[in-house]
Formats: structure tokens, C-alpha cells, sequence
């Protein structure tokens, strides 16, 4: 199968066991921490991979104009309904579209690393474009390079699940490459060789 359609089939299937309703913010509320402190009340944030709008979206949306796409219909479904203050769209991040300079802050956290290797430096591109001089991407990306499938994800029968991740240099490389100046690393020890969190912003003029 396309490993999209692995994607978007399993978060189908996990939606509820992988977040629940209520879920607390976790390690994302220092990540968000990090981002609102760079960003005024009233702007425009895109949440790439926004998944059922947990806890992301539900949070920023008090303060500022949230759009969150993701791949799942599931998920979309959740955060229409949990999130209602926000705007939520159902589609593939590489194939949405947005004008230029559309938004002062974009998140992706675990949702880059669900795309094909092969795709993932043409998004970190748009986001850039998207993205208004100084503003700020934050992102979960990968640690070292692995690629993989689970089957039954998260004991949901059915539910496989499907990953792609370069190795941290790489998307140094990929981010610098597009024009975005990274200003906070943190490695996350989590899962198969762990993560990276990155807060990079567009470069102003």
C-alpha cells in the first residue's frame, strides 16, 4: 500500500486510543511555551498534522487564527468538534495550498515524519514561503534515519502505522537550505532512536 494511505487509514483506526479528548498538553505545552513567546495574540498559526486538535490547536486557538490540516478524516472530525474556534481542513499537507506569507507561526510535531523522505524537503520549502518574514516554525523531526512500519499500532487491531526519518543533520541541512535559521534543539529520547524538536525562524528581509 501507499504509505500514505497507511497513514491516513491508521490514525482512522487509533484516533481515540493515541489522544483522548482530554489529554493534557504533556511535553508539547513547553514547545508551545517556546513558540508563544515569539508570537502576538491575534496571529495567524498553521497546524500542519493537526490530528484531532490536541493539543495543539485547542490551546492556541484561545489567543490566536488556527488552521489545521491533516490527512486523517477521523481526526479532522474530532477537532471540528473539539476545537470549534478554529478552522480545520482535511488534506495531504504536500498537496495543500496557502498565498505566500500567509501565517506568523507553523507547527508540525510528529506529523513530518509520517511523510515519504522524498517529500519532506519540498514541505519544509513551503512552509518557509508560507511562512512571514520572522516568523516561526516549531517541528518534530527525526533523531537518526529509520524507516518502518508497525503493525496493529498502539494494540489497535488494524491500525498499522508508518514512519520515515532522516537523521538530525540532515534536517539542519534541509531547513537551512530553504532560508530558516534554527534557534532551538532539543533531543527528545523517545521511540525508535528518539526525536528532535526544532524552533527555526524565516529569515526577515
Amino acid at each position: 500500500m501507499d504509505p500514505k494511505a497507511i497513514v491516513r487509514r491508521g490514525y482512522d483506526l487509533v484516533s481515540q486510543t493515541y489522544r483522548a479528548d482530554d489529554a493534557d498538553e504533556g511535553i508539547y505545552g513547553e514547545w508551545l511555551d517556546a513558540l508563544e513567546k515569539r508570537i502576538d495574540a491575534g496571529t495567524s498559526v498553521l497546524d500542519l498534522g493537526c490530528g484531532c486538535g490536541v493539543p495543539v490547536a485547542r490551546r492556541l486557538a484561545h489567543r490566536y487564527a488556527v488552521t489545521g490540516v491533516d490527512l486523517s478524516s477521523v481526526q479532522i472530525g474530532r477537532a471540528r468538534n473539539l476545537v470549534p474556534e478554529a478552522t480545520f481542513v482535511c488534506e495531504d499537507m504536500t498537496k495543500v495550498t496557502f498565498s505566500e506569507e500567509s501565517f506568523g507561526a507553523i507547527t508540525c510535531l510528529y506529523a513530518l515524519i509520517h511523510l515519504p523522505l522524498s517529500e519532506q524537503p519540498a514541505i519544509i520549502a513551503k512552509v518557509r514561503r508560507w511562512l512571514r518574514p520572522g516568523g516561526v516554525f516549531i517541528a518534530t523531526v527525526g533523531h537518526k534515519a529509520w524507516t518502518g512500519l508497525e503493525k496493529d499500532w498502539l494494540g489497535v487491531k488494524g491500525g498499522d502505522m508508518w514512519w520515515s526519518h532522516a537523521d538530525a543533520d540532515t534536517y539542519r541541512r534541509w531547513l537551512a537550505e530553504t532560508g530558516l535559521t534554527v534557534e532551538l534543539e532539543t533531543f527528545v529520547p523517545e521511540g525508535r532512536g528518539g526525536h528532535t524538536f526544532v524552533l527555526a525562524t524565516r529569515r526577515l528581509r
